[in-house]
């Protein structure tokens, strides 16, 4: 594994927390529940994906600080409220006791939508060029929104209980943007940050939506292949929900296969990229290799 990336989680988590301890003044429990949201662990996947992306388009990791930590934000908030009762009804996350268990659920609710706009204050307040800062909030508000996460949730609870007649198309559109919209736009944020030209950004986008899909496709797998203990969260809901996933779709031989269809287009999305493009390489890997 590349060791660069030990070095941009070990930043993320102190961007992260310098993040909230400026939070002065804010109710303790209320601060509580946030950092128990951020702070205990999780593969910060997205803000290495925005650290390696700029540093491929040439940017310091000065440049990703506040783009790494924004995305990181707002993938903890919607894992605070994609637990609740309301959503997916989980009770542990990261092995750990979920938001809404450990606190209540008005406080989980309470934290997700403050760590949501705590992601948009962070990332306003970057010192890069107003221009690059504003195309990266219209990249996050868009990846969160209804046409990104928020839209795939939608699809999603609507897909529960509709395995056997879910298309894999639908499908693949539901995870496009649920998990997909968010994963893209880290490396879309360290793309900007990096000043990428086009041509960069249109490779780099190859490589995030093969990325995103093999992300979902491994994760369904774990669901069904891994235990609790290791993956830190309640193993083979998908099935007992009656969840449309890529193995209960196209089975799992053929979502393995898949996967390595889905590492073929990353690496073929990267030759094209003249930057170092080894930590993405390494991520793209972790993606579909990772047991967690």
């Amino acid at each position: 594994m590349d060791t660069r990336l030990g070095v941009w989680r070990t930043r993320t988590d102190r961007v992260l927390v310098q993040a909230l301890d400026a939070l002065h003044g804010t109710e303790p429990r209320l601060l509580a529940a946030m950092r128990h949201a951020v702070l205990l662990g999780g593969k910060r996947m997205r803000p290495m994906l925005a650290y390696a992306a700029a540093h491929a388009c040439g940017a310091d990791a000065g440049a990703a600080d506040a783009p790494a930590a924004a995305v990181e934000l707002v993938h903890a908030y919607s894992l605070v409220h994609d637990d609740l009762p309301a959503m997916d009804d989980d009770a542990l996350r990261r092995g750990q006791p979920t938001v809404h268990v450990a606190y209540d659920e008005a406080t989980a609710i309470l934290a997700g939508d403050a760590l949501q706009t705590l992601a948009f204050s962070t990332l306003a307040a970057s010192p890069l060029p107003s221009q690059r800062v504003v195309a990266m909030l219209a990249e996050l508000a868009h990846a969160s929104g209804a046409a990104g996460m928020c839209g795939g949730q939608a699809f999603d609870l609507a897909a529960t209980g509709q395995a056997t007649t879910t298309t894999l198309s639908a499908l693949e559109h539901l995870h496009a943007l649920k998990t997909g919209a968010l994963l893209r736009a880290a490396v879309r944020l360290g793309a900007i940050a990096g000043d990428a030209d086009e041509g960069t950004r249109a490779r780099l986008d190859d490589f995030a939506n093969a990325l995103g899909l093999a992300f979902q496709i491994r994760d369904d797998l774990l669901d069904i292949e891994g235990d609790s203990a290791t993956l830190g969260k309640t193993a083979g809901k998908d099935a007992l929900q009656d969840k449309a996933t890529f193995p209960a779709i196209i089975g799992a031989e053929a979502s393995r296969a898949r996967l390595e269809a889905l590492a073929g287009q990353m690496r073929a999305a990267l030759e094209g990229c003249s930057g170092d493009t080894a930590p993405l390489s390494a991520l793209g890997r972790m993606a579909i290799e990772r047991d967690a």
